[in-house]
């Protein structure tokens, strides 16, 4: 499996059998130019759409006739399970900003969680639907989601073996967010990579949690 980090919390997973899958795609420009990311030119057969803003929604600026997953449930798609869970763009139950949806799936024998725009901690009943995480999609950058320091604590209660931090301060995001190094401070064996895109597989997964940080692709 492949993972490369287009920008912001769009990320593409290439699976072994050639399906590709993409994570909450942003519109190029939007919010006054706030998203300064390039435009997405990778193909995909599956997209998902963690929640209705123009960061993370835009399944038009993907090529190809991609499968869409949105919402919560049980999603079986090109031969591949999603499970969606409600849960809140902020921590007044979504009265800021709305809803969100965390996604798990498998690939190649890899569990993958994706948690949107998560905006509070998690509840212990809500980490017990997630299960066994193995590479977690991690927000960072605080303001409208989860801050380093609920971050870093999410990390402490799924154990995931890599981390993948988004969502931050980036040159091309305007969002008034804070930058990764804020999530790092403090934080064992991070790996911070020269490329965008990382191989992994079930063998190669770390005993010991590694924080990955990967360069925006566009």
């Amino acid at each position: 499996m492949k993972i490369k980090w287009l920008g912001h919390s769009c990320f593409l997973v290439t699976a072994q059998d050639g399906t590709r899958i993409i994570t909450d795609p942003y519109e190029p420009g939007g919010f006054g130019g706030a998203v300064g990311y390039g435009k997405i030119t990778d193909t995909a057969d599956i997209v998902t759409v963690s929640h209705d803003h123009a960061d993370h929604n835009a399944v038009g600026q993907v090529p190809g006739k991609p499968a869409v997953v949105k919402g919560e449930g049980s999603h079986r798609v090109g031969g591949f399970n999603f499970r969606g869970y409600a849960v809140s763009h902020d921590s007044k139950g979504g009265d800021e900003r709305g809803k969100n949806v965390i996604y798990t799936f498998e690939v190649d024998a890899v569990h993958l969680c994706h948690l949107g725009d998560l905006g509070h901690p998690l509840t212990d009943a809500q980490l017990g639907d997630l299960g066994a995480v193995d590479v977690l999609f991690l927000p960072v950058g605080g303001f409208f989601t989860i801050d380093p320091a609920q971050a870093n604590r999410i990390c402490q209660q799924l154990s995931p073996k890599v981390v993948i931090p988004m969502h931050y301060k980036t040159p091309k995001c305007g969002f008034p967010i804070a930058p990764v190094d804020d999530f790092l401070k403090g934080r064992p064996r991070v790996k911070r990579l020269s490329a965008s895109e990382v191989q992994l597989d079930r063998n190669s997964l770390p005993k010991e949690q590694e924080t990955l940080v990967l360069q925006y692709a566009l």
